[in-house]
């Protein structure tokens, strides 16, 4: 008799589904069949049911956050089966246990964290049975019993356990070690809280950080256009002057020279030049692509579109959700035909059909096997799901993966993109940008907007003349770069190769998944917003406090750096691949932390954060200590008064009366400190405030208290608005 144990329950019941079977308490009874003579047991996991333990169970006395404790290396690792998960541990392993089962089949996902849940289970349960793999990209009927039918031999994924199973032991060494670091030493400084720190978390906030002092730093500048209306043989159009490719002019007072030259002058049309682009189709979909895609059209958080994807995964309706390819292999390409019949038959898509290319079999640009890793990319499977039954997220999900497949079977977009140059009395150059769509190919499908605002331009030809019928000078103001979405993000980490300088490293990068893997991205997000050092408000994300006081502290150690991940990530890889030694790897973190304890401990004397970050921080939700409170202000509304409550500024007495005077902490886009706060409430207004941004305009101004209406309003002294 074969026991199967899949990585989840949902799993193990579309595994046993396919079979005549009965429910029983923690595992599934399949009877005999034609795959399983002898009948089977399905089980399984609940994700990680092991752990790794904690420092005080390899030593009583690490337990105690103390400097003196570090570094805190295990000789051995050990893991151990977490506390509300016992119970399924225990019927996993009665079952492992039983007589009449002859062997085990692993039914983890299909990938290294599936590959070290189930081992870690077996190794608890001191199974010595015989194990074969299942690996099977998609959850349908066919895809189920053919992975039955196709086992691998366990050895030929023992390698991905090793890999998982190195990567698991060395976040341990370095997350236990580095968190406790940071934080004691922090806590000299005044900072009293828990600063978690990882080789995936840290460099990503470090970018985060990254973008939000460039922000916060930047320095805005005004500048001016002249834009010219032109009228030529009844034909209007309009064009920016420009000279030497630029169209911005520094002071306000050349830009008014330069339009009252060309006011009323003559105007010829003194080059054309037209351009025809074609755009190939996108590429399928990985993970990282899906979720950038659903966060920028859906604002879904990366890890809600990993958890619709993983309930139609389930359902059968898509392939493996965690796929990092997006390329599938001929055999997949050859079953498209079937699966895009069928949705022929659906409404919603009835409208694409027949498709301009029957098959893209042959098409490399879709179908490589060479980029193929673990998984394909995320197609729709054969098993086409009634879209009334889906619910209204599941159904947006669908539809990206759907329209994708769908519009890879469209010919190529075609638009021709057209300069016109005009020369103002033979001297001043105009230069005028418009489109024209030409064939709209896989845009029909997925109808994307594109970001230009070039307008359509009428027929002109080189030589024609006419007038200038009107000319505007218009000002505008330098932008800082834009903060984060967290669909940004997703792809920020996948491509952080792009922000190193070593072109060997930035090789490594690219070649592997950038930082963290298409698994591990969404819960690094969440992670970062848990432990407070993001805010995700519509859809931006805003660096903390707490993370530019962790970033500044760790500096320019290799910790907050993308090019220690490149580094381990190819090893790694080289693990994986049966190249490297995990032991040595291991060997070289530990020499790792030795040096960021000794060099940390030495630089903290010299850290200094300035007096704006100390006073926006606030401790996290987990910091049981009772910090003293300070009191801004007397409240508006009442007779309390105003605190930092972490997130905003509000009433000490909302507990008692419920009241709701608040003032929040970031205002169009600028941290509010606890010095304006208090000029705010004793004087009625606070210091000159720079860099507002609203709409993409960057100003100047106070903020005021309007006492009628309780409310706080932007007082503007001069002419700020940029």
């Amino acid at each position: 008799m074969k026991l199967i144990i899949a990585e989840k329950p949902d799993q193990g019941s579309t595994l046993a589904s396919i079979f005549k079977h009965k429910k029983q308490n923690g595992f599934i009874e399949i009877f005999p069949n034609d795959l399983f003579p002898k009948g089977a047991y399905v089980t399984w996991a609940i994700g990680h049911i092991c752990q790794l333990v904690s420092p005080e169970k390899y030593q009583p006395g690490w337990k105690k956050w103390s400097l003196d404790n570090l570094p805190m290396i295990p000789e051995h690792f050990e893991y151990e089966v977490t506390k509300d998960k016992a119970k399924q541990f225990s019927v996993v392993k009665k079952l492992v246990s039983n007589s009449a089962v002859s062997e085990i089949i692993h039914a983890g996902d299909a990938g290294r964290e599936g590959e070290l849940i189930i081992r870690n289970i077996l190794r608890l349960t001191n199974c010595r049975k015989p194990m074969k793999r299942l690996w099977i990209s998609s959850l349908t009927a066919n895809a189920i019993r053919e992975g039955f039918k196709k086992l691998l031999d366990e050895k030929e994924t023992k390698s991905l356990y090793y890999e998982a199973y190195t990567r698991a032991c060395a976040d341990w060494v370095v997350g236990m070690n580095a968190s406790r670091l940071y934080s004691l030493l922090l806590q000299k400084k005044g900072f009293s809280d828990v600063f978690s720190v990882g080789r995936v978390q840290t460099p990503t906030l470090a970018l985060i950080v990254k973008r939000e002092l460039e922000i916060e730093n930047f320095k805005s500048e005004p500048f001016w256009e002249v834009q010219a209306h032109f009228l030529i043989n009844g034909k209007k159009y309009s064009g920016k002057w420009q000279n030497d490719g630029e169209t911005r002019v520094k002071t306000k007072e050349l830009a008014e020279k330069i339009a009252a030259f060309c006011r009323e002058k003559p105007a010829e049309v003194s080059e054309v030049i037209s351009e025809r682009k074609e755009f190939l189709p996108p590429l399928l979909y990985n993970l990282s692509a899906l979720q950038a895609e659903a966060n920028k059209r859906f604002k879904f958080s990366p890890k809600k579109t990993l958890d619709v994807m993983q309930k139609l995964y389930q359902k059968g309706n898509v392939s493996y959700p965690r796929s990092d390819s997006r390329y599938v292999t001929k055999e997949e390409a050859i079953g498209f035909p079937g699966i895009l019949n069928k949705l022929s038959d659906i409404k919603d898509y009835a409208v694409f059909f027949p498709l301009p290319i029957a098959s893209i079999t042959d098409n490399k640009r879709y179908v490589n096997e060479k980029k193929v890793t673990d998984h394909y990319a995320i197609i729709p499977t054969e098993q086409i799901p009634n879209l009334d039954r889906l619910d209204p997220d599941e159904r947006k999900i669908y539809d990206l993966v759907v329209t994708s497949l769908i519009a890879a079977h469209y010919n190529k977009a075609i638009a021709e993109y057209t300069t016109i140059t005009t020369l103002v009395d033979g001297r001043a150059a105009f230069v005028s940008k418009g489109k024209v769509q030409i064939d709209d190919g896989w845009r029909k499908v997925l109808n994307q907007k594109e970001h230009d605002e070039d307008p359509a331009l009428p027929l002109l030809t080189k030589g024609e003349q006419g007038q200038t019928v009107k000319v505007d000078v218009k000002e505008s103001q330098t932008q800082p770069p834009k903060r984060y979405t967290e669909g940004q993000l997703i792809t920020l980490m996948k491509t952080a190769g792009k922000h190193i300088d070593d072109k060997e490293l930035e090789k490594i990068l690219t070649r592997t998944e950038g930082l963290g893997t298409e698994a591990t991205r969404a819960g690094i997000i969440t992670m970062l917003k848990d432990r407070m050092y993001i805010e995700v408000r519509k859809n931006v994300v805003y660096a903390t406090a707490k993370a530019k006081i962790l970033v500044e502290a760790i500096g320019h150690e290799i910790l907050a750096s993308p090019e220690m991940t490149a580094k381990w990530e190819q090893k790694l890889k080289e693990i994986s691949e049966g190249t490297a030694s995990a032991k040595q790897f291991m060997d070289q973190t530990k020499k790792m932390v030795y040096h960021l304890i000794s060099s940390s401990v030495d630089q903290s004397a010299k850290w200094a954060f300035s007096k704006e970050v100390s006073e926006n921080f606030a401790p996290g939700k987990k910091n049981t200590r009772k910090k003293a409170v300070t009191k801004l202000g007397p409240c508006k509304k009442c007779d309390g008064f105003v605190i930092d409550k972490g997130s905003f500024y509000g009433c000490s007495k909302y507990k008692n009366n419920q009241c709701n005077f608040t003032i929040s902490k970031i205002i169009l886009g600028k941290n509010i400190t606890q010095k304006n706060i208090k000029l705010l409430l004793t004087e009625g207004k606070t210091d000159l405030i720079e860099g507002f941004t609203n709409k993409e305009k960057t100003f100047n101004a106070r903020l005021f208290l309007d006492e009628k209406e309780k409310r706080v309003r932007l007082l503007f002294e001069e002419a700020t608005l940029k």
